[in-house]
């Protein structure tokens, strides 16, 4: 358990950093760890016209592989259907959307907009 609320602390952190340097870039963030039935959204921003999902992943160095690579199918199709989730909820079915990811591997951020597509089903 004590190992489990280190990587909970280690993830907020992260999200916030993330958050932050979306805000530099001129993100404006909404919510952080959306949550529902179907899972979890890291940060719910707006970015100009969109409406933007972002995954955080953190690695503390390439050992473990690119962080970015973490977001697999199945990761995005629960991503995806949170979003859905979340547009039906708030009305928002005409708002354009994307899915980013933010990336932190040791120092280094990246940021993937429009890293992948819905994912229905």
């Amino acid at each position: 358990m004590h190992k489990k609320q280190n990587k909970r602390r280690t993830g907020t952190e992260y999200e916030r950093r993330a958050g932050a340097y979306l805000e530099e870039r001129g993100y404006e963030i909404l919510e952080y760890n959306f949550r529902c039935r179907m899972g979890e959204i890291d940060i719910i921003a707006r970015d100009g016209e969109y409406l933007v999902f972002c995954e955080v992943k953190y690695r503390l160095d390439a050992r473990s592989g690119h962080p970015a690579e973490a977001v697999d199918r199945r990761k995005q199709r629960t991503i995806s259907k949170c979003a859905l989730y979340y547009i039906m909820r708030r009305g928002l079915t005409d708002q354009a959307c994307r899915f980013d990811v933010v990336s932190f591997e040791g120092d280094t951020v990246t940021v993937y907009p429009n890293a992948f597509d819905y994912i229905g089903g």
